[in-house]
């Protein structure tokens, strides 16, 4: 009888709510990589306009020198990129979302990940949460209290940052919000480049 119930039990099938966590997980996992591909196909592109070497951007991104050549040869067929601004201080929205990316990531690391933003960081990074309206308010939500509960634990740079960032998501510019992701860059490369410029900023690597 024992053997028929563990026979049993080896033919239960997925409940379709098990199936599509599963799946969901899965589809995370692939766009988060396509969307990676992209960005990093961007970043190139930059880098191309910048004047690096072949040689340079395959040591950096850890790709073949063949493959490299590929995308350099793409881009210069694409024509040369416009030039962009990376001073910190700017208005247009997927900036200001990088900056804020960037501030809560440094807010985690310096309080050892025990922040309130810490999961919607790791959401991010991994795909798992887009920058919408919604979620880029959660998040400075998060950023205020984390601001609030550990004023004594953090550098006053992270609240100067965060009161200039917020300024400008709360009057967002009309002309900055349009040209964001033509003149200035893809937004998701704009977010990427604030994210990283803001985080050694408040580091002190720059």
């Amino acid at each position: 009888m024992a053997g028929d119930e563990n026979m049993h039990d080896t033919h239960e099938t997925l409940t379709e709510e098990q199936a599509g966590r599963m799946l969901a997980e899965m589809n995370d996992v692939i766009r988060a990589g396509e969307e990676m591909r992209k960005l990093r196909a961007e970043m190139i592109k930059l880098l191309v306009g910048l004047g690096w070497t072949q040689d340079k951007i395959a040591q950096l991104t850890d790709m073949s020198q063949p493959a490299v050549s590929k995308q350099v040869t793409k881009h210069r067929a694409d024509g040369p990129p416009p030039p962009m601004d990376i001073a910190l201080d700017q208005q247009d929205i997927p900036w200001l979302e990088g900056r804020l990316w960037g501030l809560a990531e440094e807010i985690s690391r310096t309080l050892h990940e025990a922040a309130h933003c810490t999961s919607s960081i790791h959401a991010l990074a991994r795909g798992k949460k887009r920058f919408t309206p919604q979620n880029v308010d959660a998040l400075r939500r998060l950023i205020e209290e984390d601001l609030r509960h550990h004023r004594a634990r953090l550098p006053t740079g992270h609240q100067d940052a965060y009161d200039r960032i917020s300024r400008g998501l709360d009057v967002p510019s009309k002309t900055t919000r349009t040209t964001a992701t033509t003149a200035s860059g893809p937004a998701a490369l704009r977010r990427t480049l604030a994210r990283r410029i803001q985080r050694d900023r408040l580091g002190g690597d720059v």
